[in-house]
């Protein structure tokens, strides 16, 4: 057995997948926790539901590391089951971490937990860093579910019983990588369909960060015992959405982008079923305690990440890695 050892819960989707290459790679031992385990996977996985003890729990006797993120996609229409689906994948699963936890012999020193940037209010000003307690909801941007969620995600995490290990909340923004069901591809896909123009007013912002930053994120925040609580994983420089789209235009040589108004972006939520507020809600979010903390991003400029991400693609003749919902 190796010494590090991570337990990956919600492991299955294109974040979790993402972590267990890039620690496996560092030469740790990896085991994802998740409904339908494979044992064809290179990754060891044990079965667990989420919501319940039982003999996955085992698995954290003596790890280096737990990461959560369990959740399920927001990618959707939010009527009632799906708002109770996607309100008690997160709450039930930090719950059932922080038990089983609480009854470890020799419990992780570091329990890394997702939440979302999309916390901090609705903004056109000065950017959020982890000191900003606004988390007041906008209805013009139709995000109070969003924030309930969240302020129910962060309290489960919170309450947990863990004396003898560091929690952290990870505040995640739009992570931009090659899988399937990441931001990058499909947005490269408007941009060459000539759809790629600003959407709404185009001045909402938009905090993303790149997938290798978010990696070494993680990696960062289970090496550096001083940080525990919030910290926003996002790269330091967000930008308007109509900068945003003129960036993608640019990757892929298409002088022109249709906009698409609100009303326009409401009807199309509709047919798509999802929801405007992934793209109409201003996240103007900065990673001051990860900036503070000595971190160094390795794509803090939207041009820089977005044209590493382009070679990359066209080295795999333009096909994005496959991804699977988180679980």
């Amino acid at each position: 057995m190796s010494e590090q050892r991570l337990i990956l819960a919600g492991g299955s989707g294109f974040l979790g997948q993402a972590l267990a290459r890039h620690f496996q790679a560092l030469g740790w031992e990896v085991v994802v926790l998740t409904r339908t385990p494979q044992a064809s996977h290179a990754t060891r996985e044990v079965r667990w539901d989420a919501a319940t003890l039982g003999e996955w729990t085992r698995e954290l006797e003596g790890a280096t590391a737990v990461v959560n993120l369990t959740g399920r996609t927001v990618d959707c229409r939010y009527n009632e089951a799906n708002r109770r689906a996607i309100l008690d994948s997160r709450v039930n699963s930090t719950r059932v971490v922080g038990q089983a936890i609480s009854q470890c012999a020799r419990p992780p020193r570091v329990w890394l937990n997702a939440s979302s940037a999309t916390l901090y209010r609705h903004t056109f000003g000065p950017a959020w860093d982890e000191s900003g307690t606004d988390f007041a909801a906008t209805p013009e941007v139709k995000d109070e579910f969003s924030l309930e969620v969240i302020h129910a995600w962060e309290r489960a995490l919170n309450e947990a019983e863990t004396p003898r290990t560091r929690k952290v909340a990870l505040r995640t923004t739009m992570v931009l990588g090659l899988a399937r069901n990441s931001v990058f591809p499909v947005l490269r896909r408007l941009a060459r369909l000539g759809l790629g123009g600003r959407m709404g007013s185009g001045e909402q912002f938009v905090s993303w960060l790149h997938e290798t930053d978010f990696l070494r994120a993680v990696e960062f925040l289970i090496a550096h015992e001083e940080l525990s609580g919030a910290v926003n994983c996002a790269a330091p420089n967000p930008v308007p959405n109509h900068e945003l789209m003129r960036a993608f235009r640019e990757l892929v040589g298409m002088p022109l982008g249709l906009p698409a108004t609100a009303w326009m972006l409401e009807v199309g939520a509709f047919f798509l079923r999802t929801e405007t507020e992934l793209i109409l809600k201003s996240r103007r979010v900065v990673p001051g305690r990860l900036l503070r903390a000595g971190f160094e991003f390795r794509f803090p400029e939207l041009r820089g990440a977005l044209s590493e991400l382009q070679s990359r693609a066209g080295s795999t003749g333009g096909r994005c890695a496959p991804d699977s919902a988180p679980h």
